[in-house]
């Protein structure tokens, strides 16, 4: 009788276990249903991210969790997304594969678990901008798209937390499932951008060709070149041959302080350079680099890095467009192509406006002289003198009246045709 008891109950806890079990994978199917049907269809890959993030931490209810993505460019790992700690290192918290526990679970590809003291563990990098070592547990797992790493999601705990084994298997599939949409997200991201990149170039083409003067053309270009780089400021700089210097010509920023910047020599600071060496130049924050004239300035506006690309016609460099942002950001190879692009579009438009100018004076000065001709004729038949001494004459009343030769001159077939 208490043999048949004890097997009864052995036989109800078992089925008490499996109730609990099927409860639990009943609340992860239904999980991963929901991150399903919420990413699945989202293109924004912001959205997507923040999704994921919150997702990951009603889940494990932790208090902070971090995604990073691998920049296969730069080979590095930069913080995307974040839920509670330093909103405003997003973009710039990097590590390199291998890095820290976070680039250990990229290159590996295994997730890593510590239930208390994380910051003890050897492969853990401190951050001195990060609060990371406050916390105790640490779980992190890679984001997988077409079986490469693409990513890395960490949860943390202020407090020690066991991971259970069901909480590492569910972490590690939500890492799977996520990885596809992350990919499309970014693909998207791309197609976005090259078509802004496309649709910016023709406009500045048809802005060039348009019959606006060259100032609003300039202002123009520099509106949609922030735009599509997504800069915080970004600013045209032409050459002033006669003084060698670089003045600001246009930009979309409202700040006076920038706009008011001293005009820069030929060869000073990123700008200069950039016109110097006729090639552009990259600075992923300005405000440590070396030799750069306005670090005071840039922290006071919140710039960091800057892309500076000289205006090229031929061989000779007529300016410069610089484009800054507010984060560290290292500038792609294509996105310094296309502005490269766009610099030399816009020293075409200066060149144009230079050769109009110059046309029109030209032609000015072709009728000032025929206009002088004709009263140089009213004078010679009314005074009897010679060619030379007509023109001295207009030349000497220019000098003592202060007018124009060409003033003079009208005044002197006015007076012959009232006569």
């Amino acid at each position: 009788m208490i043999i048949k008891e004890k097997r009864l109950k052995t036989g109800d806890e078992k089925i008490a276990q499996l109730k609990r079990s099927l409860v639990e994978k009943s609340c992860e199917l239904e999980l991963l249903r929901r991150i399903s049907e919420s990413i699945s269809c989202n293109l924004d890959l912001d959205d997507v991210l923040k999704q994921i993030i919150d997702i990951v931490v009603q889940v494990t209810r932790a208090d902070a969790c971090l995604l990073y993505l691998y920049d296969d460019r730069n080979k590095e790992l930069i913080l995307k997304a974040t839920k509670n700690p330093h909103p405003k290192l997003i973009g710039r918290a990097r590590l390199e594969l291998g890095e820290g526990i976070t680039g250990w679970v990229a290159r590996e590809r295994k997730l890593v678990a510590i239930a208390k003291n994380a910051s003890d563990d050897p492969r853990f990098k401190v951050f001195h901008n990060l609060p990371e070592d406050r916390y105790h547990a640490f779980l992190s797992v890679p984001v997988i798209s077409k079986n490469e790493v693409i990513g890395v999601i960490n949860v943390q705990h202020k407090r020690p937390h066991h991971h259970s084994n069901s909480e590492l298997a569910l972490l590690t599939t939500i890492g799977h499932q996520v990885g596809g949409a992350i990919e499309n997200a970014r693909l998207y991201e791309e197609m976005k951008k090259k078509a802004m990149q496309i649709e910016t170039l023709s406009q500045v083409s048809k802005t060039i060709a348009s019959n606006r003067y060259l100032k609003e053309i300039l202002q123009l270009i520099v509106a949609m070149t922030a735009e599509m780089m997504n800069s915080t400021i970004c600013s045209i700089m032409l050459l002033d041959e006669e003084r060698q210097e670089l003045e600001i010509v246009a930009t979309q920023s409202l700040s006076e302080d920038y706009r008011m910047k001293p005009n820069l020599k030929i060869g000073q600071s990123i700008s200069g350079r950039a016109v110097k060496e006729k090639r552009p130049i990259a600075v992923l924050d300005v405000t440590r680099e070396p030799g750069y004239m306005y670090a005071d300035l840039a922290r006071k506006e919140g710039l960091c890095s800057l892309l500076s690309v000289p205006m090229m016609i031929k061989d000779r460099a007529v300016g410069v467009i610089n484009s800054y942002t507010s984060h560290e950001h290292a500038f792609y190879d294509e996105e310094i192509h296309i502005l490269q692009a766009v610099a030399n579009q816009a020293a075409v438009a200066i060149e144009n406006t230079k050769l109009v100018r110059r046309s029109n004076e030209m032609q000015e000065a072709l009728e000032n002289r025929k206009i002088v001709e004709r009263a140089k004729g009213v004078l010679m038949r009314e005074k009897k003198i010679a060619e030379d001494e007509a023109f001295r004459i207009i030349q000497r009343q220019s000098m003592n009246t202060r007018k124009s030769m060409k003033e003079i001159a009208e005044a002197v077939i006015l007076a012959s045709e009232i006569k």
